[in-house]
Parts: C-alpha cells; structure tokens; sequence
C-alpha cells in the first residue's frame, strides 16, 4: 500500500490533465447543465464516473493481465492507442474549420434520474480515451511489487475522484459560463486544447513502458 500511495501524485496529476481535455465527455456534461440544470449534470456525472470505474475492472480483471505478461500484445496495443489518438487530434484540428470546431453542445439533453444516468454511463463506455488510460496507462502506475488487478481498480477509483471533482467544479459555474462558452471563439479554442491535449496523451502513451 505504502508503495501504491507514492505513485499516487503522478497519477492524480496525470488523470487531472485527463480530465482536462475538452472532448465528448465534457461537452455531453455541459450541455446537461446548460439545458437541463444541474441535477440532471450532476446524474450524469455519477454515470460517467461510473463508467471509469468499470473500464478499471474490465482492465483488472483480464486486460492488464495479458498485457503484462506479453511484451508483443502490450506493444500492439501502446501502438494501436498512439495511432488512434494521433488520429483523433488530427480530427479535431481538422474541424476548426467550421465555426464552433469538434467542441460543440450538440445532441439530445437526457433528463430524469435513469436517463441522465445512462447518458453519462454510455458517453464513457464508448470513450476510447478512457478505454485506452484503463488498459494502457494505469497499469503502468502500478508498482511491481503491488498487486496488479487491485492497484489498476484502486486507480481507477482515484481517476473516478479526480475526474468527478473537476467536473463538479464545472457544473457549480456553469451559470456564470453560458455566456462566454456560447462564444464561436471561445469554442473553436477549446478545440484547439482539446486536439493538444490529446496529442500529450499519445505521446506520454507512446514512452509508457510495459510493468
């Protein structure tokens, strides 16, 4: 456990600047909040965090276990990710093009306990950033002399924590934000931070060596 906790800085960091990335998640998010209020964004977060605690299962569960034992199946997969990311910014810069970019408050708001809930849960589940960080980069936090299925679920809670904070931070000034994020501008920017950001994340993906 003692060794757990020191990798916990890094990673708390690591999963912050996840977090920080502007992209389905929180456009879906705010969206909630703009339309429907905050209880419905805040349902949808409990579901979306949900969702990040699954992947860390799904991950300890099987994944990380095949992974760390192969050096080829790890490396198939680091690449596979960095490829798809790399895609994926590329997308986004590509869609500065038009007047809001990617980041956009697009689609149906879900309101109600059950499909506010969903909305966040199935915005995560078909998240590949949050799939890839599952199975890719939270194993690698886990030290070797720390069981790997229970380090990768204890993360991934941590990850669940630091996302939902973040967000919960959002939601509270959402109010005072409507206006500035209504801006073309101010969209188009945050796509443009968005596509960086996730340009950080296949780099940062693409050094990670196997546990």
């Amino acid at each position: 456990m003692v060794s757990l906790m020191k990798v916990l800085p890094a990673f708390i960091a690591t999963a912050f600047l996840l977090a920080l990335v502007p992209g389905q998640t929180v456009a879906m998010i705010l969206r909630q909040a703009i339309v429907g209020g905050t209880k419905t964004a805040y349902t949808t977060l409990v579901g979306t965090s949900s969702a990040l605690v699954f992947w860390g299962i799904a991950s300890a569960i099987g994944l990380s276990q095949i992974f760390a034992r192969s050096e080829t199946a790890y490396a198939a997969l680091k690449y596979a990710g960095v490829v798809f990311l790399t895609f994926l910014a590329l997308q986004t810069l590509w869609s500065l093009r038009k007047e809001f970019g990617k980041f956009d408050f697009e689609g149906n708001t879900k309101q109600g306990l059950g499909p506010a809930f969903r909305l966040g849960l199935v915005t995560n589940l078909t998240n590949v950033k949050a799939a890839v960080f599952a199975v890719a980069f939270i194993p690698a936090f886990v030290p070797k002399d720390f069981n790997l299925g229970w380090g990768i679920f204890s993360l991934s809670i941590v990850q669940a924590i630091v996302s939902a904070s973040w967000y919960t931070f959002l939601i509270s000034i959402i109010g005072r934000a409507t206006t500035t994020l209504a801006r073309p501008k101010v969209r188009r920017a945050l796509t443009a931070i968005s596509a960086v950001g996730i340009l950080f994340l296949a780099a940062t993906l693409l050094i990670t060596s196997p546990r």
